[in-house]
């Protein structure tokens, strides 16, 4: 059950980064939440798009194996891992603090799926 609900909390963090990238890019909820300019939201709106819709994948995949429940363990396992790698490349890159945000969680989610949780 514990499980569950991690890998819940990992989706619907995906889901407000899908948001933000997508949507909120550009105002100023964005602009805060990844510390930029009018002009750099503006320069980089679409390379922030993309990047959230590959966020939505993950979060496509992780309700999925939601959904599907056991049978589908190896998707949420895979997707978690992607989002916990995603989030160390992040972190190394632009922010330290995506190790907390994206990668802390993702990682208690698979030690919670492999603990049977």
């Amino acid at each position: 059950m514990l499980a569950l609900v991690l890998v819940a909390v990992v989706a619907a963090i995906h889901i407000y980064i899908v948001i933000l990238e997508m949507v909120l890019w550009e105002k100023p909820a964005g602009r805060k939440a990844f510390n930029t300019t009018v002009e750099q939201a503006a320069q980089t709106r679409v390379l922030a798009a993309n990047q959230g819709l590959y966020n939505g994948f993950l979060v496509a995949g992780l309700l999925w194996g939601l959904i599907h429940g056991t049978p589908r363990a190896d998707i949420t396992v895979f997707c978690l891992i992607c989002v916990a790698v995603a989030g160390i490349y992040g972190a190394a890159t632009v922010s330290r603090r995506i190790l907390m945000v994206q990668t802390l969680p993702a990682v208690l989610a698979l030690i919670a799926l492999w603990l049977g949780w």
